[in-house]
């Protein structure tokens, strides 16, 4: 799977989230306000899984046009992946 490039820039924005908020830990910042840009990072990270999981299931669904089995196989994998990273 080739990655579009909005997701790699996608990816490039939460590695500079993450900076900041070892930053912010370093510097000893409120455990509130470090709270929620971990909380801000997760979201991204989530948002991101989603778009590359939707990404692949579309090009496994053009893939398998045909094949109705390899359809519910892809979505069936889709939704895995999905359960994975919220745990």
């Amino acid at each position: 799977m080739s990655y579009d490039r909005k997701l790699i820039n996608r990816m490039k924005r939460v590695e500079g989230q993450v900076r900041g908020l070892v930053k912010m830990m370093e510097e000893d910042q409120s455990c509130r306000d470090v709270v929620m840009q971990m909380s801000a990072v997760r979201n991204a990270i989530d948002k991101t899984t989603a778009l590359v999981v939707r990404e692949n299931l579309q090009q496994c669904l053009i893939e398998s046009k045909e094949d109705e089995e390899a359809k519910d196989e892809a979505i069936d994998e889709a939704i895995e992946l999905l359960l994975k990273s919220r745990k």
